[in-house]
């Protein structure tokens, strides 16, 4: 039987010897922890009528308390959970994993601008943690894969160039490469593209963990199998024990149940916190596992073009 990524992780890899609690009330204080980020505060501006403050869930926001080591963004598309994480990175000031600085990134100008409205309170100031949205994986990946090609190029050229140099000038001249190729392969593996996108993502983010860390992650199930976003969920139990704090957008009702996680919902206004049993996501994926043909029947009945 194939290996998965589940497989490869199990809460407490450090020592192995852990697993997750058989207590259920243990269980569901997992993200019940204190958080380093406490709360922010929204200053709207005096003109709110373009983007990002148009949109329904930020002109609505006055304070958001962070009373959870998880906070779960959940909404429609559209609905203002990647914006507003996005701006909490920014004015956070947090490197963002995959992608350029986000106070360079003309993408996010809109958010910058929302940033700068907003007004962040911590309990313990953290300068650790990172921004990652699923895209930005991707093109970490590209990223790797270029920079590995790159030194080879230069380990070849420096080879000719060297040709009649001493061994010990040419080792000097290579030295560099040799040693960033070394630390690529240490933290991401020697052949990154040979694994699957769910495999690569989880190693990425594990080799990035730091203890006390901050971590704002949108839409992170968009790399992972139904299986692989039980790894996980496994390694966010691991990292709350060390102090960190997760503030993630997502549409993943396997993410949505992460025990003890503050659940805000921005489809309904004001923001509010929503029991996961109560989530329209959770509601529409159970009724669709338990009778698929009712859904697929109106959707393959309906004429083509019309709302099913």
């Amino acid at each position: 039987m194939r290996s998965t990524a589940w497989d490869s992780y199990v809460p407490g890899t450090r020592s192995g010897s852990r697993t997750w609690p058989a207590n259920p009330e243990h269980a569901l204080s997992l993200a019940q922890g204190e958080a380093q980020l406490v709360s922010v505060e929204y200053r709207a501006p005096d003109e709110p009528a373009t983007f990002p403050f148009s949109v329904p869930s930020i002109a609505s926001l006055e304070t958001l308390a962070f009373d959870s080591a998880v906070t779960l963004f959940v909404g429609e598309n559209g609905s203002g959970k990647s914006t507003l994480l996005e701006a909490l990175a920014i004015a956070a000031e947090l490197p963002a994993v995959g992608s350029g600085r986000l106070a360079a990134d003309r993408t996010l100008e809109a958010q910058r601008r929302l940033a700068l409205r907003l007004r962040l309170t911590w309990r313990s100031r953290t300068r650790r943690g990172f921004f990652l949205r699923a895209e930005d994986f991707f093109g970490f990946q590209k990223q790797l894969a270029r920079q590995r090609v790159e030194h080879e190029r230069e380990l070849e050229r420096i080879g000719r160039d060297f040709a009649d140099a001493s061994a010990h000038a040419r080792a000097l001249a290579m030295g560099p490469h040799r040693a960033s190729i070394g630390a690529m392969e240490h933290r991401y593996g020697r052949d990154p593209d040979a694994r699957s996108h769910g495999e690569a993502f989880l190693n990425l983010f594990q080799q990035r963990l730091s203890p006390g860390g901050l971590f704002l992650l949108d839409e992170p199930e968009a790399a992972l199998s139904p299986q692989s976003q039980l790894g996980f969920l496994a390694m966010i139990r691991d990292a709350l024990d060390t102090g960190s704090q997760f503030v993630i957008a997502t549409h993943s009702p396997i993410l949505m149940a992460i025990p003890g996680a503050r659940i805000l919902g921005f489809d309904d206004l004001p923001l509010r916190s929503v029991p996961f049993e109560e989530l329209e996501a959770v509601a529409l994926m159970r009724d669709f596992l338990q009778a698929p043909e009712r859904y697929l029947r109106m959707i393959w009945d309906a004429p083509a073009g019309a709302d099913p």
